[in-house]
C-alpha cells in the first residue's frame, strides 16, 4: 500500500492543459482533486475546513487506487475548493485533475469536460412549508427557489415550461440562504437534489415547520468530472471505481458519510450495473 499525502489550498498554479493528465501524476507524484464545500452530505468542508463527504472520500479511494498501480511511494493528494460558478472551468483548464462533487451528467456539460463512470444518483426534491399540499401546478404564479448555478435550475425551469406553469424562479447563492427564504415565506418552494435537502432538512431548526417531499422530480447520474480527450486518466480512474464497486467499498463510503440512510432503488441498481474488472 503506497501512501498519499492530502493538503488543502485555495489556489493552485494551472497545469498546461496539453499535458496528459496521467503521465504528469506519475511524474510529478501530484493529484489536484477538486471539491464542492457547500453540497453535504455529498461534498463539503468541515469546520476546520477540511474537506468532507461522500466524493472526496470516493476520491481519496481512486487516488490510493492510482497510486497502488502505478507504485507511487508518496502520492500528493490536493484538495481545491470549487463553486457552481467554477468547477467545470478548473477542470478543463487543468488546474484540478478530478472533480469530487454533486456534479450530475450532461450531453452539454460533456462540450467541456469528461465523466467518469456514475458514482451516485441523485433527483430533484423539493421543501415546503408543513401542511402545503399540491403538485408542480400548484406553483404556479408563485415564487421558488433553487440553487444557481447547477443542473437542477436547469431541470426546474424545463419543468415548469413544458408542463406550462408560470413560477418565478428564484437563484439563490447558497442552499442555506434558500432554506432562510422559505422559513420566512419568501418563496413557497425550495428545489435542491434529495440528497442534499434530506441533509439540510434534518440538521436545521425547521423540522417542525418546514416538510420534504418523498417524491423526486428527476433521475440524475453523478459522475467524477475530468479533462476531455484524456482516455488513460479517465480508464485508470473507470478501472479504480470498478474495483471499488466490487469489493465493496462504495457501499462503505456509503454507510460511513450517509450513516442512517438507506441506500433508494436507483443507488442499488447502480452497484449492481457498475463496470466489471
Amino acid at each position: 500500500m503506497y501512501k498519499l499525502a492530502c493538503v488543502i489550498l485555495a489556489t493552485l498554479l494551472a497545469a498546461p492543459v496539453s499535458a496528459q493528465t496521467l503521465e504528469r501524476i506519475i511524474e510529478t507524484g501530484e493529484l489536484n482533486l477538486g471539491y464542492r464545500t457547500d453540497a453535504a452530505p455529498l461534498s463539503f468542508a468541515e469546520a476546520n475546513g477540511k474537506p468532507a463527504g461522500y466524493t472526496p472520500q470516493v476520491c481519496v479511494s481512486v487516488a490510493q487506487h492510482i497510486a497502488n498501480q502505478f507504485k507511487l511511494e508518496n502520492l500528493n493528494v490536493t484538495f481545491v475548493p470549487v463553486d457552481t460558478t467554477d468547477r467545470f472551468d478548473k477542470v478543463a483548464s487543468g488546474e484540478i485533475d478530478l472533480l469530487c462533487g454533486a456534479s450530475t451528467i450532461t450531453l452539454e456539460r460533456r462540450e467541456l469536460v469528461d465523466f467518469s463512470v456514475p458514482t451516485y444518483v441523485d433527483g430533484t426534491a423539493v421543501m415546503v412549508a408543513k401542511g402545503y399540499e399540491g403538485g408542480l401546478e400548484s406553483f404556479a404564479d408563485k415564487k421558488v427557489g433553487v440553487r444557481a448555478g447547477t443542473s437542477t435550475f436547469d431541470a426546474l425551469a424545463g419543468s415548469f415550461a413544458d408542463a406550462g406553469i408560470g413560477a418565478d424562479i428564484i437563484a439563490f447563492d447558497s442552499h442555506e440562504a434558500g432554506l432562510a427564504a422559505i422559513e420566512a415565506s419568501q418563496i413557497s418552494a425550495y428545489f435542491a437534489d434529495q440528497s442534499i435537502l434530506v441533509h439540510m432538512y434534518f440538521n436545521s431548526e425547521y423540522q417542525n415547520t418546514l416538510s420534504l417531499s418523498d417524491e423526486i422530480l428527476t433521475i440524475e447520474k453523478q459522475g467524477l468530472a475530468l479533462a476531455r480527450g484524456d482516455a488513460d486518466f479517465r480508464l485508470a480512474v473507470d478501472a479504480a471505481l470498478s474495483r471499488m464497486y466490487f469489493d465493496g467499498t462504495m457501499e462503505n463510503i456509503f454507510k460511513t458519510t450517509m450513516p442512517g440512510i438507506a441506500p433508494g432503488a436507483a443507488i442499488r441498481a447502480m452497484y449492481l450495473t457498475s463496470p466489471t474488472n
